[in-house]
C-alpha cells in the first residue's frame, strides 16, 4: 500500500463514483464496474492484494474500509442500472408505438346507426302529429303480451318455438316481448284517456334471419283511443306517416287480415322503393312491401284493461323500424344492418 492508503481508497471511491454515475447506457455501466471493482485486474483488487504486506492492525482497518467501499459502489451501480434500464424501456416503447391517428381519418368518426336514425325520424313525425312517445320493459309478463291482447292459449305465437321465454316465476309466464304491444296495455291500464301514443323499442322473435326478417329487431306501435275514432282515421294516419318518411309519391294499401287484438284488422303495405312497384327480389316480385298490421282495438282488450268499449273506440298499428330503415335507404337485405361493416354503415 502507499504511505496514505486511506487517501488512495477515497480517491478510488471518487473516481469510481464519477464513472458509474456518468455511464450513458447499460453496456458502459458494466465496463465501469469491471474496471473499478469487479475484475481481478481492477484497482480495487490491487488494493486488496496489497493488504498482505501491511501490519495486522492497519490491515484490519483498511480491510474494513475496502469492504465498506465495495458495498457503496455495488449499491450505486445497482441504482444506476435500474435508472438506465427504465430509460431504455421508455425508449423501446416509444420506438414501438403505433400512431393510430393515421389509421382512422376524421371522416370515419362514429355516428348514429341508421336504425336509430329511422327511429328518431319516426318519433319526430308522430310527435308532429300530436302523439306522445311511450316506453316499457323488454322483459314482460305473459298477461300483457297475450291475455290482455285477447290472444288465446293455443295461439302459435305463444309457443316456445316462436317466443323467447325467461326462466323466472311460473313456466311460460315471463318472456322477452315479441312486440311492443305490452306498452299499449300499460297505457290503457293507466286510465288516462284519450290516448295518442307510439311505443318504439327492441323486440324478440325466433325468426330465421333473411332479407326481411331478424330475430332481434325494432318495432314501433301506435295506439289511439278517443271518442268517435273510426277506421278512416286509421287509414289517414298510415298515409300521413308513410308519405312523411318516404315521400309524397309513396302509395299505401290495406289488405284484410286477422289479429286477435283488433277487429276489423288489416295489413298495410307500401309501394316497393327498390323497384318502384315493378317487382324485385325484395318485394318477392309483387311490387309491394308489407310494413305491419293494424285495426280497430278489439272490445275485449278494452274490457281487460278497464276501458268502457261503449264509450271509447280506438285503433292500433305496428311495424318494424328496421324494415323502415332498409326501405328508406333502398337496402336490399336487412341482414347487412347487423354485420357492423363500417364500409356500409359509413354511408349513412
Amino acid at each position: 500500500m502507499t504511505t496514505d492508503p486511506a487517501g488512495e481508497i477515497a480517491q478510488l471511491e471518487a473516481e469510481a463514483t464519477a464513472a458509474l454515475e456518468g455511464a450513458a447506457d447499460l453496456a458502459a455501466l458494466d465496463e465501469c464496474e469491471r474496471v473499478a471493482f469487479r475484475s481481478k485486474k481492477s484497482r480495487f483488487a490491487e488494493m486488496y492484494q496489497k493488504l498482505g504486506s501491511t501490519a495486522p492492525e492497519e490491515r484490519r482497518v483498511l480491510g474494513r474500509l475496502l469492504n465498506e467501499l465495495r458495498g457503496r459502489l455495488e449499491a450505486l451501480a445497482d441504482g444506476r442500472r435500474a435508472e438506465l434500464a427504465a430509460a431504455a424501456r421508455i425508449e423501446r416503447l416509444a420506438a414501438d408505438r403505433l400512431d393510430l391517428t393515421e389509421v382512422l381519418p376524421r371522416r370515419l368518426a362514429g355516428h348514429l346507426h341508421l336504425v336509430t336514425q329511422a327511429r328518431e325520424a319516426l318519433e319526430d313525425v308522430f310527435v308532429g302529429m300530436g302523439y306522445e312517445i311511450a316506453e316499457g320493459p323488454e322483459v314482460e309478463t305473459g298477461w300483457r303480451n297475450f291475455e290482455a291482447l285477447n290472444i288465446p292459449e293455443d295461439h302459435p305465437a305463444r309457443s316456445p318455438l316462436d317466443t323467447f321465454y325467461v326462466d323466472f316465476g311460473e313456466p311460460w309466464s315471463v318472456l322477452l316481448r315479441p312486440h311492443t304491444s305490452p306498452v299499449q296495455i300499460r297505457l290503457l291500464q293507466r286510465g288516462v284517456l284519450p290516448i295518442y301514443a307510439v311505443a318504439p323499442g327492441r323486440t324478440y322473435r325466433k325468426d330465421t334471419p333473411d332479407s326481411t326478417h331478424l330475430p332481434v329487431f325494432h318495432q314501433i306501435e301506435g295506439l289511439v283511443v278517443d271518442r268517435g275514432v273510426t277506421f278512416a282515421d286509421l287509414k289517414g294516419t298510415i298515409d300521413t306517416f308513410v308519405r312523411a318518411v318516404f315521400g309524397e309519391g309513396t302509395r299505401t294499401r290495406l289488405r284484410p287480415a286477422y289479429f286477435p287484438f283488433t277487429e276489423p284488422s288489416a295489413e298495410f303495405e307500401m309501394s316497393c322503393v327498390i323497384c318502384g312497384g315493378d317487382g324485385c327480389r325484395t318485394c318477392s316480385g309483387v311490387g309491394w312491401i308489407e310494413l305491419g298490421g293494424c285495426g280497430m282495438v278489439h272490445p275485449a282488450v278494452f274490457e281487460a284493461t278497464g276501458v268502457d268499449p261503449e264509450e271509447w273506440t280506438g285503433f292500433a298499428f305496428g311495424f318494424g323500424i328496421d324494415r323502415i330503415a332498409f326501405m328508406r335507404h333502398g337496402i336490399a337485405d336487412l341482414r347487412v344492418m347487423i354485420e357492423n361493416d363500417v364500409r356500409f354503415l359509413g354511408q349513412f
